[in-house]
């Protein structure tokens, strides 16, 4: 069979590992004298081991003092604790063109002094861990609640879910650097995967939805797939060859499974048929993202990608079409179709004009 799949065009998709290795960053982490030691040293452990093209610049915010910015910074990284002029060194150095973060064991209490010194720091830009659970004796309101379990303490847990956010702001702020940042910092590395895969998943949950252009669903939703795959090698520093691209396509290619099974189930679901292919579409993407994710960060190279994310695909394409086809259906497609939803609106408002 002929697949679906352009390789020389696949190719240029995939993100330049050799491009992005070679890009300058620059980062200044600024330390407020009052920053839990734990913290702090866990930032720095974070940010100190960069590529060669990488400068970490360390600082330290003592008393009434502020660094002066230097503008050339890709990003900045404030670590907070009980200073007073946190909102304010945050304020300078976005005011120098440079996006800054603000990591933190008490995001509540931060962000309430620096608003109340008139430096507020927008929400997105503080990092922290997870909240612990509040306790199930009496209630607060959020922000009292939240500030009552602060500051966090900083158990592996937390170190986890505080990684995942810092490597989440970089991606979200540092968009046409964020391959250089993940081959640069390990951390960055998880968050653009997954972002990849989100996103993939999404897109194809909306192209299996998109019926009133039939046919053009699964080479569509095939390249996205293969793009996808190389963008989480990419994000691991793991380049393609051309025997591996191959390999690739042909476990991509099996993609036109989910057109069979698509109309083998939407039969079955009277109204939602739609449905069915978009929670196929969605649940076979994501199932083989997460497989190469996983099949990364447990230290896997480029060898052995194509048949862990054959058996994850293949198990999740058909555990989706077996669910979908049930009366409790719906509930399994929600989350596709939720997805899918805004995109159909857009495409068939393009096609319309």
């Amino acid at each position: 069979m002929q697949l679906p799949i352009d390789i020389p065009a696949v190719l240029k998709a995939a993100t330049d590992i050799d491009g992005a290795a070679a890009t300058p960053l620059s980062v200044s982490v600024y330390i407020d004298e009052t920053a839990p030691g734990d913290l702090a040293g866990h930032v720095r452990a974070l940010l100190a081991s960069p590529g060669a093209n990488t400068r970490v610049t360390i600082g330290y915010l003592e008393g009434e003092r502020l660094v002066e910015p230097t503008g050339r910074d890709d990003m900045a990284v404030i670590v907070a604790g009980e200073g007073p002029r946190v909102g304010a060194q945050a304020a300078a150095v976005r005011a120098a063109g440079t996006p800054v973060m603000v990591a933190t064991l008490s995001p509540s209490a931060v962000r309430a002094r620096a608003e109340a010194a008139g430096c507020p720091i927008p929400a997105g830009d503080v990092a922290a861990p997870d909240t612990p659970a509040p306790s199930a004796s009496g209630e607060l309101p959020v922000a009292l609640a939240d500030a009552a379990r602060e500051p966090i303490a900083l158990d592996d847990a937390a170190r986890a879910s505080l990684d995942v956010r810092m490597g989440h702001w970089v991606i979200a702020a540092c968009a046409e650097k964020k391959l250089a940042f993940a081959l640069a910092f390990p951390f960055v590395r998880r968050p653009l995967a997954v972002d990849a895969v989100n996103a993939t998943a999404l897109q194809n949950a909306g192209i299996g939805a998109v019926v009133f252009i039939p046919g053009a669903d699964m080479p569509v939703m095939t390249l996205n797939q293969a793009k996808m795959l190389l963008q989480i090698a990419a994000a691991y520093g793991q380049p393609l060859n051309g025997e591996r691209i191959k390999e690739l396509a042909a476990v991509v290619g099996g993609a036109f499974l989910f057109r069979n099974i698509a109309r083998q189930f939407a039969g079955l679901v009277p109204g939602l048929g739609w449905a069915v292919k978009a929670a196929v579409g969605f649940a076979g993407t994501e199932a083989m993202g997460r497989a190469a994710i996983e099949y990364f960060e447990a230290g896997g190279d480029i060898v052995g990608l194509a048949s862990v994310v054959q058996r994850a695909r293949d198990e999740a394409v058909e555990a989706a079409g077996r669910a979908a086809a049930t009366p409790a259906g719906e509930r399994v497609i929600d989350a596709a179709k939720r997805g899918a939803a805004g995109l159909v609106r857009a495409v068939r408002g393009r096609a319309r004009g």
